[in-house]
């Protein structure tokens, strides 16, 4: 089995972000759908909404629970809201989510940031891929617990999607104890990514990615003040927006891997190794891209 490889200046050089015409308009941009949110974590979808406008994407929209969404986009003017019906355990009713029109007119979705079940999940992701055609699908948090009854909807897929596990999403979706996926982080992603014929993010100390052809890749430049809430759901936003802009989804993923890498980087050298708020990364994503770029 080959060794990863090494997600360093030399790749990202080799494989560089597409480019918006100086004359692009925001729709040229990329369209990203966030949908998620719940009432124990109303905030989280902003992170991802917000990054996905920080990774350059020209239009945001998320689709949370109608009890915040006036809030997050009063609190985020540059994004469009949907709000969704909420159910009796704070969570969207996916019964009542009438997102299909809001699924088809997307360059990229984000399912799952802020949402804690996985049956509304579930009953969300089947949607998605129902009616999100070729757009690209991130699926991070809740809707990662929703994803083994639609391995076949899943691998159908013309382009595909972002998985974005830590460790213990990973050991649920193999059925494994954590530990064993910890003792061989390289196989387990590749197991994954070959299940769903998906991209996977292991996130971690080492990042892992691995694409359903077998590729791995490895990123060690992350630090542990990124161990914090909030921290995946900006990721989650910087691969999405990547992928409306036009980047392959293995491409995207590993760029995404990187900026969120870099930004906690500059995070802990401005502010400390510790205590930084995931919302900090966020003006660092168009600095680390400008400069890497």
């Amino acid at each position: 089995m080959d060794s990863p490889t090494i997600l360093d200046g030399a790749w990202l050089r080799a494989n560089s972000l597409p480019q918006p015409h100086e004359a692009a308009d925001k729709n040229a941009r990329g369209r990203v759908l966030v949908i998620g949110g719940c009432r124990t974590v109303p905030g989280g979808v902003r992170l991802t909404a917000e990054a996905a406008l920080r990774a350059g994407a020209g239009k945001v929209q998320v689709a949370t629970i109608e009890s915040v969404a006036d809030m997050i986009g009063a609190f985020l003017p540059e994004i469009g809201v949907v709000p969704l019906r909420m159910n009796d355990d704070g969570e969207i009713d996916a019964a009542q989510a009438a997102v299909e029109r809001h699924l088809t007119r997307s360059d990229a979705v984000v399912l799952g940031p802020a949402m804690s079940c996985a049956t509304q999940s579930a009953a969300l992701v089947k949607m998605a891929l129902d009616h999100c055609g070729d757009a690209g699908l991130v699926l991070d948090a809740a809707a990662l617990m929703a994803i083994c009854h639609h391995a076949q909807g899943l691998k159908a897929r013309r382009f595909p999607a972002v998985l974005t596990p830590h460790i213990g999403e990973i050991a649920a979706l193999l059925e494994r104890e954590a530990q064993a996926i910890d003792d061989d982080r390289e196989r387990a992603v590749r197991e994954c990514a070959e299940r769903f014929g998906a991209v996977v993010v292991l996130k971690g100390a080492i990042s892992v990615v691995a694409d359903p052809m077998g590729q791995v890749f490895a990123y060690s430049g992350g630090n542990v003040g990124l161990a914090t809430g909030g921290s995946g759901d900006v990721m989650a936003g910087i691969a999405g927006a990547l992928i409306a802009r036009g980047t392959p989804p293995l491409v995207a993923a590993l760029w995404s891997v990187w900026l969120h890498g870099e930004a906690g980087r500059r995070c802990a050298e401005s502010i400390g190794p510790l205590g930084f708020l995931a919302s900090e990364l966020l003006g660092f994503i168009p600095q680390v891209m400008h400069r890497a770029g």
